[in-house]
């Protein structure tokens, strides 16, 4: 009986079995490629920011100078009408600038004021600074009444302006990723916050209070010291961040800002 021989594969052969392992490899790259660089890219935090002036505040420019997407986030400035319209849907967090809340609020009207809460209690973020934040509190009657806090000294609101100290606790310099406890930061007559008793809301999170103070124009020295300068809460499902002075200003610190916005926006599902 006549040993087997072994088997020589034919040309044809060897060429169908490279040419399926090239397909095979060239299908697993992307996967390999997106496995070496850490997975997908994070996405961006999208991030609305208030404006009824026109485009003349300064605020919303300032905000839009490191709301990049170098910094993980994309900006946009949105108008009282648009967001009647419904446009907070394609957002995680909206930003109420500085300016006067009353006004705000009376743009926004009382179908976009709902719209605001509605958006917020179901789960997107709302970032108050100076106004936005008198706005977002439970004091007043055109207030949004998102966080469980009123005006201390509310009858010296228009105080002055300047820089103050901010005093961060632990929790603020970790969340804010603030490299020192004790900060400076343009003041520009922004509520004074102290915790208010609403039933309905929850309590709120000191992230900094006030090291030092400006008392002008009849204000009374020492009302403002120890006051409440960043805050935050929930509502419903939503998160709110609350700002009294202006970090977002040139000079800063912008980067207590942009962490404060980051929390706020990543509560919301994408």
């Amino acid at each position: 009986m006549k040993a087997l021989q072994p088997l020589t594969p034919t040309r044809s052969f060897v060429q169908r079995l490279v040419g399926g392992l090239l397909l095979t490899l060239l299908a697993a790259l992307p996967a390999l490629a997106e496995t070496n660089s850490g997975g997908a890219s994070p996405s961006l935090v999208r991030v609305a920011i208030y404006d009824h002036s026109g485009g003349s505040a300064t605020g919303p420019k300032n905000l839009q100078a490191f709301l990049v997407p170098k910094n993980g986030f994309e900006s946009k400035v949105v108008t009282p009408q648009q967001i009647r319209d419904g446009i907070l849907d394609d957002f995680d967090v909206l930003i109420m600038p500085g300016g006067s809340g009353s006004a705000q609020s009376k743009n926004l009207e009382d179908k976009g004021r709902e719209i605001v809460r509605q958006y917020v209690d179901n789960g997107g973020g709302y970032v108050g600074i100076c106004a936005g934040s008198y706005l977002a509190s439970s004091h007043y009657s055109w207030s949004l009444g998102l966080i469980n806090a009123k005006v201390w000294d509310r009858s010296h609101w228009d105080r002055g302006t300047g820089t103050v100290s901010l005093e961060l606790s632990p929790t603020g310099s970790e969340l804010l990723k603030a490299d020192k406890e004790s900060l400076p930061c343009y003041y520009g007559q922004g509520p004074l916050l102290v915790p208010n008793d609403d039933p309905s809301l929850p309590g709120y999170e000191v992230l900094a209070t006030y090291g030092s103070e400006i008392a002008e124009k009849g204000a009374p020295e020492g009302a403002m010291t120890g006051t409440h300068a960043i805050v935050r809460s929930m509502f419903g499902a939503g998160r709110v961040i609350c700002y009294s002075p202006h970090p977002e200003k040139t000079g800063g610190p912008n980067s207590i800002m942009a962490e404060g916005v980051r929390w706020a926006g990543s509560g919301k599902a994408k």
